[in-house]
C-alpha cells in the first residue's frame, strides 16, 4: 500500500467530514486503545488460564490438606485464585462465623468482579456516541448542502448537491465503523466476565461446602495438643 497516498486520502476524508469526523477519529483511537488494554487486563486476571491452580487448591481443600491448598494459591493473581484464597482465609479466621465468612467472601467477589468489568463503561460510551457523532456530522453537512442549494437557486448543479450529500454521509459511516467493533468487543468482554463470575461462584460454593473439613482438622490438632 502506498502510505503517502493513503495518508492523503485519510486526511481528505477527515477534512470533508468536518469537526464531527475529527471527533470520530479521536474516538476510534481511544476505543482501540481501550480494547487492547482490556485484553491485557483480562490476561493478567487469568481470564483464559482455565483456573487449574484454583481447581487444584479446591481439591486439596476438599481432601483436608489445607496447607497444600494455601500453597497452591500463594502468589496467584488471577481473579479465581484471589477469590478462593479469600474464601479459605475467611473460613480459617476463628473470629468469623460461617455467615460472616460468607459475607466477607461475597464482598471480595464483588470487588474482584468490579475490577474485571473495568473499562467496559468506556466501550458502552463508544457504542452510544459513535453513531450520534456520525449523525451530527451528517445533519450539519446536509444543512450546509441545502443552504448552498438555496443560494444557487435555479442555477443549482445537482452534481454539486449530490457531492455535498455523500460527503455529509461519510460521518455516519465512520461513526458506525467505530461503534460496531466496539459493540463486538463489549459483548465478548462481558461474556468473559460472566464466565469468570460463574467460576468464582462455583469455587466459593465448593470451598464452603467442604468447610467441615476445616473444623475436623482443628479438632484433630486440638486433640493432638
Amino acid at each position: 500500500m502506498n502510505e503517502p497516498a493513503f495518508t492523503e486520502r485519510l486526511l481528505a476524508a477527515l477534512e470533508m467530514g468536518g469537526p464531527a469526523m475529527w471527533a470520530i477519529a479521536l474516538l476510534s483511537v481511544l476505543t482501540l486503545a481501550l480494547i487492547l488494554w482490556k485484553v491485557i487486563d483480562l490476561l493478567a486476571a487469568g481470564a483464559w488460564s482455565g483456573g487449574r491452580h484454583t481447581q487444584a487448591a479446591i481439591e486439596a481443600w476438599s481432601a483436608g490438606d489445607i496447607a497444600a491448598a494455601e500453597a497452591e494459591l500463594a502468589g496467584r493473581q488471577s481473579l479465581r485464585a484471589q477469590l478462593a484464597r479469600a474464601a479459605i482465609a475467611a473460613l480459617r479466621d476463628t473470629g468469623l462465623s460461617r455467615a460472616a465468612a460468607e459475607a466477607e467472601t461475597a464482598r471480595v467477589a464483588r470487588a474482584l468482579l468490579a475490577r474485571g468489568r473495568a473499562g467496559l463503561r468506556g466501550l458502552e460510551l463508544a457504542v452510544t456516541i459513535g453513531p450520534l457523532l456520525g449523525l451530527l456530522g451528517t445533519v450539519t453537512g446536509m444543512i450546509a448542502a441545502f443552504q448552498a442549494l438555496q443560494v444557487a437557486g435555479n442555477h443549482a448543479d445537482p452534481a454539486t448537491l449530490a457531492g455535498g450529500i455523500w460527503e455529509a454521509l461519510l460521518t455516519t459511516a465512520a461513526g458506525m465503523a467505530v461503534a460496531i467493533p466496539a459493540q463486538v468487543a463489549l459483548t465478548w468482554f462481558e461474556a468473559v466476565v460472566d464466565r469468570l463470575r460463574h467460576d468464582m461462584e462455583d469455587a466459593a460454593t465448593r470451598i464452603f461446602a467442604r468447610a467441615p473439613t476445616l473444623q475436623e482438622a482443628r479438632s484433630a490438632r486440638a486433640a493432638a495438643e
